[in-house]
């Protein structure tokens, strides 16, 4: 099969791809997926860096990619054979294996998809959405908070842009450049912002007309998290959920006790010691696809072997929506 190999940690060119791996095959408890589509991650970049978060334990060499859709082709022992040429999505674990033409995949991890739910949109969901699901079910809005959503153009912020415009909340997304700003507005924003001009957070109350934000879900930090954070009312609420900047926005006492804001995260510790783990979350993002109550946008379409210029546009900041590899 061909596979995409990392040998060592550091930049994008750590990722080459080989043409003839040998094929893996599942153990007992696993199944094999021939890979349609393999999801993408600002966390995959970290991780090919040497750096991750707690599900991360890489060692090397590695076949980067933690999420893939396909048709199962082959099956282990103790898996049930009616499974074979059944379409499906996984997550693979701290193990990845996505970027590749083959993947095994715990048995348990597997979700069955139906066939008119394309392989992309199944890979965006049972990653990207299963943290959506997380932050909604964390932030709780209603019909009538204000929302302002950072980097609403993501993956995770088109998404969260469309779950709270369905609830007729007032939606604010603010994203970085023009083209991002016209995708917000076409996915429902009431108000679509551009955080990279100066000024930015006085546009947002311009466009609020004397209404403060109520709910801030944040995945980037640093001083947008921080400017996010200072257009909440009194008793606002701060979701965070990531930080793309490269640093966690900036907390003091006196938000806290000093204008009542509530700060929670939604991601790390808190996702990972759910009860019930994560596949609760990962099937009640893919019902919202498959009822298509959420739609989720696929920026960027690379080949196998386009898998260093898929990171290289992650860190650039130069994709929308999900981004994929098609081997």
């Amino acid at each position: 099969m061909r596979a995409i190999r990392q040998y060592a940690f550091g930049g994008p060119e750590e990722l080459r791809l080989e043409e003839e791996m040998p094929d893996p095959h599942p153990a007992a408890d696993e199944v094999r997926i021939r890979v349609e589509s393999a999801g993408v991650h600002l966390l995959d970049t970290m991780i090919r860096q040497g750096r991750g978060g707690p599900r991360v334990a890489p060692s090397l060499p590695m076949t980067p990619g933690r999420e893939v859709a396909g048709v199962i082709d082959e099956v282990g022992a103790d898996v049930d054979p009616d499974l074979l040429g059944r379409r499906a999505v996984a997550d693979l674990g701290a193990a990845g294996g996505g970027y590749a033409e083959l993947a095994p995949a715990p048995s348990a991890n597997v979700h069955l998809i139906p066939d008119d739910l394309d392989a992309d949109s199944a890979v965006a969901m049972v990653g990207t959405g299963r943290t959506t699901m997380a932050i909604l079910e964390l932030a709780a809005p209603t019909a009538g908070d204000v929302v302002l959503v950072t980097a609403a153009a993501g993956g995770v912020g088109t998404l969260l842009v469309q779950a709270t415009h369905s609830i007729d909340a007032t939606v604010v997304g603010v994203a970085g450049g023009p083209d991002k700003v016209a995708l917000v507005d076409r996915i429902g924003a009431d108000h679509a912002i551009d955080y990279t001009r100066p000024g930015w957070p006085d546009a947002v109350r311009e466009a609020l007309a004397g209404r403060s934000v109520t709910l801030a879900l944040d995945g980037v930090g640093g001083e947008i998290g921080r400017s996010a954070l200072e257009l909440l009312g009194v008793a606002g609420r701060l979701v965070m959920f990531g930080s793309s900047s490269g640093s966690l926005t900036e907390l003091s006492a006196g938000d806290l006790f000093g204008r009542g804001i509530s700060v929670a995260s939604a991601v790390g510790a808190r996702i990972l010691q759910r009860p019930d783990g994560t596949r609760a979350l990962e099937r009640s993002a893919l019902q919202a696809v498959t009822d298509k109550r959420l739609v989720p946008v696929i920026g960027r379409r690379f080949p196998l072997a386009g898998a260093a210029d898929a990171h290289l546009a992650l860190q650039s900041r130069a994709t929308t929506g999900k981004t994929v590899l098609r081997p």
